[in-house]
């Protein structure tokens, strides 16, 4: 099973963090992220529980229990000792260099970002890949399509206040996250009744 890092800009939109851990549930690839990944989406999610009206405490709460519930589910997610080689890359940014250590540390072979431009192929090790999302998504998808429906079905269970139905939830993966490929790959599938193939 190929592994891949989520870089937190991956998983901080809920509905596209959802998918894409659901689809590893289902063992189509196992998650790695680190410590400074998590302060990250941490910090992300209490300054967007903020914006939404959120007092200071239960925004903490809700980005904690977030975070919390992450690493409860995928307890073998967290890459250790990373730190010693945050700086060795020579990154454009040395903001990211934690992202690559872990990456190599954790023997990734995906690093899952929306910064592509802050990955420069020169800097990253060859066996590792930089991927989008929406590419890493439709890729994903593609290994196992019916084990990646069974996820879909799955995450919609969770999604009761309000419901989405299957339909809803693949137009806003297209429309919000760019992931037309994967969208479209899931619908043949649910088209074709052969999520349990």
């Amino acid at each position: 099973m190929f592994a891949a890092l989520l870089d937190t800009c991956t998983l901080w939109p809920s509905v596209r963090r959802d998918l894409l851990l659901s689809l590893s549930v289902e063992d189509l690839y196992r998650p790695l992220w680190s410590s400074a990944i998590l302060a990250e989406l941490e910090s992300s999610e209490r300054a967007k529980q903020e914006r939404r009206g959120r007092d200071g405490k239960t925004a903490h709460q809700m980005a904690r229990h977030l975070v919390e519930t992450m690493t409860g589910a995928f307890d073998d997610a967290c890459v250790r000792d990373w730190e010693r080689l945050e700086g060795t890359f020579g990154l454009p940014d040395h903001n990211d260099e934690h992202v690559l250590a872990a990456a190599v540390t954790g023997n990734a072979d995906v690093i899952v970002t929306d910064n592509l431009k802050d990955f420069p192929r020169a800097y990253v090790p060859r066996h590792i890949e930089i991927q989008t999302p929406a590419a890493f998504a439709a890729y994903t998808v593609s290994v196992h399509p019916q084990r990646a429906a069974r996820a879909v079905t799955k995450m919609l269970a969770r999604y009761t206040d309000p419901p989405v139905t299957r339909s809803e939830l693949l137009d806003l993966i297209d429309a919000r996250y760019g992931m037309a490929e994967a969208a479209d790959a899931l619908r043949e599938v649910f088209d074709t009744g052969d999520e349990y193939g």
